[in-house]
């Protein structure tokens, strides 16, 4: 003998439940065309997917690396901007972080490695020494734009990781706002 919902709900001695409340919660109709259904270019969704996976490069020259290395720890957290895989490999990141001052003998090295970095690829300087080689003004440290392009600057003596975690929202909205990049994807401009 089957039971209906009310007479099954009456017998544990609750008598003022509404009718419907074990409906199912797809029995509720079906979802209109405008309801279900997401509107977008491919440029938007294959930035978006950019933005939200990038992997640096794990690479530090001075101080800064300090606060590059606080800035994947727990406390401040860069898994939820999708960037907490700090690869050991140039082949494999898309990022690099320059952290510290660039002397002439690492400046080949830097080249080198970003030159190995698969497209698309980004720069973020990190640092009064990296940007503009700082309180050293000698002959043995060069800013880190006349080696590789920068993408975005991130002031400081050291930065702290909130200041690193600013730049690295603002590289995702330039890659959020970058055109072309289906027909870069496809080879095709």
């Amino acid at each position: 003998m089957a039971l209906d919902h009310s007479a099954r709900f009456n017998l544990t001695g609750v008598s003022d439940v509404p009718e419907d409340f074990f409906s199912r919660i797809d029995d509720e109709g079906n979802v209109g065309p405008s309801e279900g259904v997401l509107v977008t270019t491919l440029d938007k969704a294959i930035n978006w997917a950019r933005k939200n996976s990038i992997w640096p490069m794990t690479f530090g020259l001075a101080c800064c690396a300090i606060e590059m290395m606080a800035m994947g720890a727990s406390r401040f957290d860069i898994a939820r901007f999708g960037a907490e895989v700090f690869r050991g490999s140039p082949r494999q990141s898309d990022l690099m972080i320059i952290a510290g001052r660039v002397s002439n003998k690492m400046a080949p090295v830097i080249r080198q490695l970003y030159q190995q970095m698969p497209e698309p690829k980004w720069v973020l300087s990190m640092g009064a020494c990296a940007t503009s080689t700082g309180v050293f003004s000698n002959y043995a440290l060069i800013p880190v734009n006349q080696i590789v392009p920068v993408d975005v600057y991130v002031p400081g003596c050291p930065p702290r990781p909130e200041q690193l975690i600013y730049g690295l929202m603002t590289l995702q909205k330039k890659i959020a706002g970058q055109t072309g990049t289906l027909r870069e994807v496809l080879n095709l401009g």
